[in-house]
């Protein structure tokens, strides 16, 4: 048996659909994306399966960048049609589950220090110490034009920004020392005023008196997740995260992320492991192979090409409904999520795609590999990856829900466990404990 255990992730967008455009259309059932009960079903399942997360992706904008303007994305429900603020949604979870970590999406060039600071802490409280923060740089210009701004900042901007704001949320997060709240009520002190600091941070993007206006929190600080893939974007991702998400088309990719993590890991001195990198997947669980096969073409059926050339081109931030839709795709440039953008260009060019063909492979699942077989064989497949040090677990990202968090909890996390990769049971208090046992 393992003496390592893989982690797992669920992903999720507070909307219609999450990397599978199909999943609002599920034939078998409503998806009522807007109540308080779904999410709380969802994260209840991927509880039954250890998960040690669940977390929510965000964007501040619609997708409007094709054809500069709205038709597409919000007549066929792209990726941004909907995205409600995931925070609140977060604060349902709390009081509805035990064990799994929650985590959400804030942008570093949309918010305030100060304001995340106090979001998340509150989380980590009334979560006993499940709290994770999604750490973004917001990518394109409809989210500018929402908060006042004409343009984007550029990418190297956007982490020079980035970098400050870690440094002073940190800053006030650590502005109570533990054993700071006193709660003397005979004496009548409430807290040491001694452990408890002004941050007076002045710096090129923020000023900061502090302190915080909220004792330290179970876990300290929340534990940070991150996706940055380009140069920049892995070495603030590593410099700052503990879990770095990443989308690979292939397992070469899969290796290669991971070894560049692990690379920068070393190269900033942070310990063997303190930075997990988590590989995305799409499963589909079926009684046989070709039974999952059938359900995966079935829900990429339903994708049509334009709602995902819709989110790509907000990815790409680049209006792509100048180029003929059935020509050979040649290079696809890009403003917004560079890596993401780059793959579904070699992609195209490797296979000769068209541009309405890489819209259908890109609405079907923004990239990530749809893996079909029985539970034991996606287990396998799974098992072979982490043990062979290609990723240290899996963000799971559903074709339909709650039906593909169901089969995969009920039925390949058993395999998992039978396999001694994965735990049968959760034995740490707080999310980060989850993530190092």
């Amino acid at each position: 048996m393992s003496s390592r255990h893989m982690n797992l992730a669920g992903f999720l967008i507070a909307g219609p659909v999450a990397h599978s455009h199909a999943l609002w259309r599920n034939p078998s059932h409503e998806v009522p994306f807007l109540t308080t009960e779904y999410y709380v079903e969802v994260a209840r399942k991927l509880e039954q399966g250890k998960f040690d997360l669940i977390f929510f992706a965000d964007r501040l904008a619609i997708a409007d960048r094709y054809g500069n303007d709205k038709e597409v994305g919000i007549r066929h429900g792209d990726q941004d049609s909907t995205r409600m603020d995931p925070v609140p949604i977060l604060g349902a979870l709390a009081a509805t589950t035990r064990h799994i970590g929650l985590g959400a999406t804030r942008s570093t060039t949309y918010d305030q220090p100060y304001h995340l600071a106090r979001e998340f802490r509150t989380i980590d409280h009334l979560s006993n110490g499940r709290a994770a923060w999604n750490v973004v740089t917001s990518m394109n210009d409809g989210e500018a034009m929402n908060f006042g701004v004409e343009s984007h900042l550029s990418h190297d901007q956007r982490y020079d920004r980035a970098e400050e704001f870690m440094e002073l949320i940190f800053k006030l997060w650590d502005s109570w020392e533990e054993g700071a709240l006193r709660l003397d009520r005979g004496k009548g002190i409430y807290a040491d005023p001694a452990k408890v600091h002004y941050v007076n941070h002045d710096g090129a993007y923020f000023k900061s008196r502090g302190p915080l206006n909220i004792p330290a929190g179970p876990q300290g600080r929340p534990v940070i997740i991150q996706a940055g893939a380009s140069d920049r974007g892995r070495a603030f991702a590593v410099k700052w995260a503990e879990v770095i998400f990443n989308i690979s088309p292939t397992r070469e990719h899969m290796k290669r992320s991971t070894l560049g993590v692990r690379e920068e890991t070393e190269r900033l001195k942070r310990p063997a492991g303190s930075c997990k990198s988590l590989t995305a997947i799409m499963p589909f669980v079926g009684r046989t192979r070709e039974e999952a096969q059938e359900k995966r073409d079935l829900a990429n059926s339903l994708v049509d090409p334009m709602v995902g050339l819709s989110t790509l081109a907000a990815h790409s931030n680049v209006d792509l409904s100048m180029l003929d839709l059935d020509a050979p795709v040649e290079q696809l440039q890009s403003s917004g999520t560079q890596s993401l953008i780059a793959m579904a260009s070699r992609i195209a060019k490797d296979n000769s795609l068209s541009l309405r063909e890489i819209g259908r492979k890109y609405g079907e699942s923004v990239l990530v590999p749809q893996l079909c077989g029985t539970a034991g064989q996606i287990a396998d497949e799974l098992a072979d990856i982490f043990t062979s040090g290609d990723a240290d677990g899996f963000v799971v990202s559903p074709a339909f829900l709650p039906d593909s968090f169901a089969e995969f909890a009920d039925g390949v996390v058993p395999e998992l466990q039978r396999l001694g990769v994965f735990r049968k049971d959760y034995t740490a208090a707080t999310l980060r404990g989850h993530l190092h046992t």
